[in-house]
């Protein structure tokens, strides 16, 4: 799976614009494609939100999830004190119900962003051959392109996922989408499920967070050393204060991905570290969700966009491939996923692919696994199951 390890970073950013995009041919992440209003404010993010203060790695954790925790043997003065790094298999909360995840001012800072490593998943060639008679031939490699810069103009709903692990700080890619309950404030957020939650052998991860057009220049990690807090992230840190995925990536995930993989979708909700916008207004634009679940020769093209993080990436800059999709399966008893050729690597799971539908760039899957040879993605196709998960979180979190 195309997941990667990193650290942190502060500082928020206001809404702005998503002018001309370079996405590909028709499919594209402009105002117009993603339905969003051009904004003739400032060309990029205005910095008045975005500088989140450094809390000393503390945590002021509300009564209710204080109690949370409680419930499940955890002190919410030792998780201040930094308890959340205690990886306890005893304590690894796995279960749908137990999701916690306060926020920690200034945890994730750019240099710890930078630093993870990535938390790779790669089917294995008895897995990738395990659908045979099910699964297309190989697609032939589509090498990944830089999207243009500034990403708040040309992909502002993409950004990175990051998150701790109990191999470290991770990092994977996600897309702000629309809450079709919430017209015009939406704080949803696709990603996968294994970006969220270790499957059948563990349980939810923790400090899981949303930055929105990471590293808005695509500058260099030489240029970075000196970078505006708002060039790294431009809107801000987003914290998840609820998180889904499916009952089948829960029981089923494994690392190469296992019965999960055909399921590996999630939905997060957030709130910003600091300030009181939703997500859609703040980065100015989000994306329809097609859960038609369109079979290969209906999808038309598709492109996935994400930030690699494996080499020969460094997870600094945000890639695309666009490919016409193929039929891949790990089992003829699970459903047929999407795969494209496309040369990204770890860090880019959870990353959204679009197509256009009705003239409009619609997510209609996101990156789950890749071979070790990194010569194609594929994804789950978003059928009722995911849209039920969907519109549970939009009705019973999206308000908040």
């Amino acid at each position: 799976m195309r997941s990667t390890r990193t650290p942190a970073a502060p500082s928020r950013g206001r809404r702005t614009v998503l002018a001309a995009t370079g996405l590909v041919a028709a499919l594209a992440l402009t105002a117009t494609a993603c339905d969003g209003s051009a904004d003739s404010a400032s060309d990029k993010p205005d910095a008045t939100t975005s500088q989140a203060a450094d809390g000393g790695g503390k945590v002021r954790i509300p009564a209710e999830l204080a109690g949370k925790l409680e419930e499940h043997g955890i002190d919410a003065d030792r998780w201040k004190d930094g308890g959340w790094k205690d990886w306890d298999k005893d304590k690894w909360l796995s279960d749908a119900k137990d999701f916690v995840n306060p926020v920690i001012e200034g945890l994730w800072k750019p240099d710890r962003m930078q630093s993870a490593e990535e938390a790779d998943k790669t089917v294995t060639t008895k897995d990738a051959s395990a659908g045979q008679g099910v699964s297309d031939p190989d697609p032939a490699p589509v090498r990944a392109r830089a999207e243009k810069t500034p990403y708040h103009r040309n992909a502002a709903p993409v950004g990175k996922v990051f998150f701790d692990s109990p191999d470290g700080p991770a990092v994977c890619s996600g897309t702000v989408v629309k809450d079709v309950n919430h017209p015009g404030k939406s704080n949803l957020v696709w990603t996968a499920g294994h970006c969220i939650h270790a499957g059948g052998s563990g349980g939810w991860y923790r400090n899981i967070t949303f930055v929105p057009a990471y590293n808005d220049y695509g500058k260099s990690e030489a240029e970075l050393t000196n970078a505006n807090p708002t060039e790294i992230a431009p809107y801000g840190n987003w914290w998840a204060d609820w998180a889904s995925t499916s009952n089948q990536w829960i029981k089923g995930g494994s690392e190469t991905g296992g019965e999960g993989a055909a399921y590996d979708y999630a939905v997060l909700h957030v709130k910003p570290e600091r300030g009181g916008k939703s997500l859609e207004e703040t980065v100015g634009a989000a994306l329809d969700v097609d859960f038609s679940a369109p079979s290969a020769a209906e999808a038309g093209k598709m492109g996935a966009w994400g930030y690699p993080a494996a080499p020969p990436y460094n997870g600094l800059k945000m890639f695309k491939c666009v490919d016409v999709p193929g039929r891949f399966s790990l089992s003829p008893s699970l459903p047929t996923m999407h795969r494209i050729g496309c040369t990204m690597t770890g860090g880019s799971s959870g990353g959204g692919w679009f197509r256009v539908l009705n003239g409009k760039s619609v997510l209609v899957s996101n990156t789950s696994i890749g071979p070790a040879d990194n010569t194609w993605l594929a994804g789950p196709q978003l059928g009722r199951d995911a849209e039920a998960l969907y519109q549970n979180m939009s009705k019973t979190y999206g308000g908040r």
